[in-house]
């Protein structure tokens, strides 16, 4: 028995002992620098982009009042959201004949193209700085000694740069699209039934797009981080020690230059006091 509880309580030791080591081996100092900051910034807004983004859902609707007594005033109601391909979305539009009670339209437009992404260049994101804080915060002097990690981290750095400008860019004109599309006023424009005299139609609900405009505030404010960051990974870089030692080399060369000329100087001054 004694033997088996010692093996249980090494067994579950083992574990424990792995994560305190790696806790250990953290250099959580690493964080209080801008490099290591700024990717916990990073991390944390790739996180708020594509889950603002691909978490959105919103209602719009109309009502239409045929003006036949014999039927009532019918309430329309459209919900929508990511990955926002609206021409697949289905609704009900009443009719105000005594033949057929309802015709099955469609929502107008796909923009499932830049909200896609968007999402999908914020998990690419949320990935890559998480990867990276393990590198800075566990293995950094394989992060220092080896010359290749930096210009890889600068390379993405750069990348992840340009995308998120052009998935902020894109996102935000196709926002702006779909907020077109759902309005209730293009919801009745798209109805027959509300341009004759037969019907009179209002405009129902209104969908909010706060969540959906802070998606697109996430992704400026990803594209400012990852572009500010550009440069803390460049110091990292060998070009940029290769940039110092020059400036160095050009500094030197003008000071030797600069003592020659002071000791002939001074040699023809005390010629000519001679």
């Amino acid at each position: 028995m004694s033997s088996t509880e010692s093996a249980g309580r090494t067994a579950d030791k083992s574990p424990r002992q792995q994560v305190d080591r790696l806790l250990v081996g953290l250099r959580w100092r690493r964080l209080e620098e801008p490099l290591g900051f700024i990717k916990v910034l990073q991390w944390l807004f790739a996180i708020f982009a594509f889950g603002s983004c691909g978490s959105y859902s919103g209602e719009t609707g109309a009502m239409v009042r045929c003006n036949n007594e014999a039927k009532d005033v019918s309430s329309i109601i459209v919900a929508f959201g990511y990955p926002f391909r609206l021409h697949r979305i289905q609704y009900e539009m009443p009719l105000c004949d005594e033949e057929s009670s309802s015709k099955t339209m469609h929502l107008m437009g796909d923009f499932s193209a830049p909200a896609e992404f968007f999402v999908t260049l914020g998990i690419f994101s949320f990935f890559y700085t998480m990867a990276a804080l393990v590198i800075y915060l566990r293995f950094h002097n394989l992060y220092t000694e080896n010359k290749r990690f930096p210009l890889v981290d600068f390379c993405v750095t750069v990348s992840f740069t340009f995308f998120w400008l052009v998935a902020a860019a894109a996102w935000g004109k196709g926002l702006t699209d779909v907020k077109g599309a759902t309005r209730p006023s293009s919801l009745t424009a798209a109805m027959s039934v509300c341009h004759g005299e037969e019907a009179v139609c209002s405009a129902g609900a209104t969908p909010s797009m706060g969540l959906a405009n802070i998606s697109v505030l996430f992704g400026f404010i990803n594209f400012f981080l990852w572009a500010g960051n550009c440069w803390f990974v460049f110091k990292e870089t060998p070009w940029h020690g290769q940039r110092q030692g020059q400036d160095q080399d050009q500094d030197q060369d003008q000071d030797q230059g600069q003592g020659p000329r002071q000791e002939s100087a001074a040699e023809q001054g005390a010629v000519e006091k001679q």
